[in-house]
């Protein structure tokens, strides 16, 4: 059975094989003709296509505006689809300009633009039918505008320009009046429309800071109005005070006032201020908070009434730089000020405040006193006191005021840096006046130091008010037994230099150049200590305090000088060892002219330096007008004096060759530190007081300072056996008056004459 399905099957197919006698493509007429197919009657091509019928098979052809996705001829077997071309993206310029392209299936149109006509005058075209598109002059409708505007015709379109006074409003837009559309436009003021535009009258107490087109703000008088209370704190300036504030309300009232009227109120401001600060210092917290508080609501008053971008004023005590800002765009960005001693970062949007508060200006000043230290040191209540330190003011004084209102806690901090007054090793602090505490003190609340060095300090303050930088100093404690060393000493060496003065002023037979020389030190010295123990704290009358200290500072400095001399003859005596002496002119230039230069210079430079608020000496700033010269003298007297002991080791060795080893080290070493003594070198000591835990230095420069007399006493007179006979003569004639011939050491009293003429003359003093 299976065989014969299989045997029927074969013969179908060479039965239908046989049938089919044409090749693909062509129909059998017959059996022995073949005509070709029309395949594109099947429409096999798909949609957006075209079918092209060949000899024996076809192609398709995708229509205009069409694109196939794989070849331009393609059939069934390898079918593609035709895709629709967007013109519009494939050439973006195929309308020309001022033209749109629309995109269709399976084609496009140009349209031109608003504001543009086609040149045919039609309102669709293709590419190349020469249609160009040009503006429309809207300006040449009628009344397009309206009145009280001006038509300005640009390509595609128009613009409508109002009068001064008018604004765009309404559908038709038309310009309106702008006093009459918008009444809040002045706010406490009334607005007018005049030629030029509209402006504002404010009412009284109000006022637009010189712009006309600004909302009137009210003008704060608060921190002025109540001037009783400054009569009394300022005194002869109290008058000028009141005229100011009477000034300035009259101008700001003044509808006519004009840039310079208000340049003119900034100097009449700081003209007042340096009166204030020309007289003696306030010392009194309560009077510098009322300084600083009218200072700055006076520049809050005036400098907004100034012309953008600013100003820069400065008088004898002051420096002050303004900027401002005006419009009714919010400023941004940071701005800097700088001055001298300060310089202020600070945002536009922190000067400006609240965009809701703006009143279209934005105003920041920054203000630097000269001498305002003096008045506001020592109130540091508001502080803690750091361990064995004292605080002092390190910078000028400055004060920041801005147009905002509300600066008690700053979102984005203000930086200041500071210039330091004096160029010290030791802490800064940031601080500020706060006015509300204790009637005035320094506070550092909110204030930190961003960066400090030898020269300045950055001070980061998320608030407003006057600032400076402290610096923390090492405070020597007055210990009662520095007091007793002190006076104990001092006594002891007043005594002792009468004895020397005495002594090298009337006994002529020691008298030479270098008794001399002693003679002044002992008169400079005596009269130093003198002054130093009547007149050191005696700080309570100012001028009488400041001669005391110029005195000290004139009669130290010449005991140095003299010191110098001592140093140069002992030179000359032992090394140089000739006999020419200095002339007496040029012998007291040196010991009474230099210090008197000195001291002449150091009170022209800086006046205020003498006398400070616990002693009648030297404030820090001045300090080294003294201690510089006398260093100076001690490294010169140090180098003299180490040749001088050289010479001195060679001369024992060679004039005492008997004495052993240990008694030429005992000579030698007493020697040696009795002169280095007597040249003041233990003023050494006395630089390192600047420096914390010296309390040994303190104690080593108090003992051999306040027995300086006693040392040349002892040195000069005790020492000198030209002097002790001199003494034993002068005690032997009170005791015992019959006169006895000099034989001591076997000298007789020629030879004694002859001894003490050749130490006149060489000036040595026999130790």
């Amino acid at each position: 059975m299976g065989r014969t399905c299989s045997l029927l099957i074969l013969v179908l197919l060479l039965i239908l094989t046989g049938a089919q006698g044409c090749e693909n493509g062509f129909l059998q007429l017959s059996k022995t003709e073949c005509v070709d197919k029309d395949e594109c009657e099947d429409k096999p091509c798909g949609p957006h296509a075209k079918c092209f019928n060949t000899v024996g098979s076809y192609y398709c052809q995708c229509e205009d505006g069409f694109r196939s996705t794989k070849t331009v001829n393609f059939t069934v077997e390898f079918y593609a689809t035709c895709l629709d071309i967007n013109e519009c993206l494939e050439d973006k310029n195929i309308c020309g300009p001022n033209a749109t392209c629309i995109n269709s299936i399976p084609d496009y149109t140009c349209k031109c633009k608003n504001g543009f006509a086609s040149s045919n005058g039609t309102t669709e075209f293709k590419k190349g039918v020469n249609v160009s598109c040009s503006d429309i002059d809207e300006c040449l409708e009628d009344d397009i505008c309206g009145k009280k505007a001006i038509c300005k015709n640009s390509e595609g379109s128009h613009s409508c320009v109002c009068d001064k006074g008018f604004v765009l409003s309404g559908n038709p837009t038309r310009c309106e009046d702008i006093c009459v559309i918008n009444n809040t436009i002045c706010g406490n003021g009334t607005c007018h429309n005049g030629a030029d535009g509209y402006y504002c009258a404010c009412h009284s107490g109000f006022s637009n800071y010189g712009n006309v087109q600004s909302r009137c703000t009210e003008l704060n008088w608060g921190i002025i109005e109540d001037m009783s209370s400054l009569k009394e704190t300022f005194g002869p300036a109290y008058d000028q005070l009141v005229q100011l504030t009477n000034k300035c309300k009259e101008i700001a009232e003044n509808e006519t006032s004009t840039k310079e009227d208000w340049r003119g109120m900034l100097k009449l401001l700081l003209s007042v201020i340096d009166q204030l600060l020309s007289g003696k210092p306030f010392r009194d917290n309560r009077k510098v908070s009322t300084f600083l508080d009218t200072v700055e609501g006076m520049l809050k008053l005036i400098g907004p009434f100034n012309t953008p971008p600013g100003l820069n004023e400065s008088s004898n005590h002051t420096e002050l730089q303004l900027h401002l800002h005006k419009g009714s765009i919010l400023p941004q960005g940071n701005v800097t000020l700088s001055l001298q001693h300060a310089m202020l970062d600070i945002q536009m949007e922190t000067v400006a405040g609240a965009p809701s508060q703006y009143p279209d200006f934005a105003a920041v000043s920054l203000l630097s006193y000269s001498n305002l230290e003096e008045s506001a040191g020592g109130f540091f209540d508001g502080l803690k006191k750091p361990d064995n330190k004292t605080l002092k003011i390190n910078s000028k004084i400055v004060t920041v005021t801005v147009s905002n209102t509300d600066t008690s806690f700053l979102k984005e901090p203000v930086l200041i840096t500071f210039n330091h007054l004096q160029q010290l090793n030791q802490t800064s602090h940031c601080v500020f006046w706060d006015s509300s505490l204790n009637g005035g003190v320094w506070s550092s609340r909110g204030c930190t130091v961003k960066e400090s060095n030898l020269k300045n300090t950055v001070c980061s303050c998320n608030h407003l008010s006057s600032f400076a930088v402290l610096m923390a100093l090492y405070e020597v404690e007055d210990r009662f037994e520095l007091q007793l060393i002190t006076w104990v000493g001092l006594s002891l060496s007043l005594v002792c230099l009468f004895i020397c003065i005495l002594t090298f002023g009337l006994i002529r037979s020691i008298q030479s150049q270098r008794t001399k020389i002693h003679l002044h030190l002992s008169i400079s010295l005596f009269l130093a200590y003198f002054i130093f123990l009547i007149g050191i704290s005696r700080t309570e009358n100012k001028v009488g305090c400041a001669v005391v200290a110029g005195l000290l500072h004139f009669f130290f400095l010449a005991s140095f000088c003299w010191m110098c001399l001592e140093g140069i003859q002992l030179f000359r005596m032992v090394v140089l060892v000739f006999n020419s002496s200095f002339r007496r002119l040029y012998m007291m230039a040196a010991g009474y002219g230099v210090p008197a230069v000195i001291v002449s210079i150091s009170a022209l430079a800086n006046a205020k330096g003498y006398g400070t608020e616990r002693y009648c000496w030297l404030s820090l700033d001045s300090i080294w007008s003294f201690f510089g010269p006398a260093c100076v003298i001690i490294f010169v007297n140090i180098i003299f004096f180490l040749i001088t002991v050289w010479k001195l080791a060679q001369k024992f060795s060679s004039l005492n060759p008997d004495l052993n080893n240990l008694q030429k080290i005992k000579t030698f070493t007493i020697t040696a530190v009795a002169q280095l003594c007597v040249l003041g070198t233990m003023w050494i000591f006395g630089c390192f007081q600047f420096e914390e835990k010296t309390i040994a230095m303190t104690y080593l420069f108090t003992i051999f300072a306040s027995l300086q007399g006693v040392l040349l006493f002892i040195m000069h007179c005790l020492c000198s056996k030209q002097v002790r006979d001199e003494y034993k003569n002068i005690l032997s004639k009170c005791c015992a008056p019959q006169k006895k011939p000099y034989s001591e050491f076997g000298y007789t009293q020629s030879s004694k004459a002859q001894g003490s003429k050749s130490t006149q003359d060489t000036g040595d003093s026999q130790m």
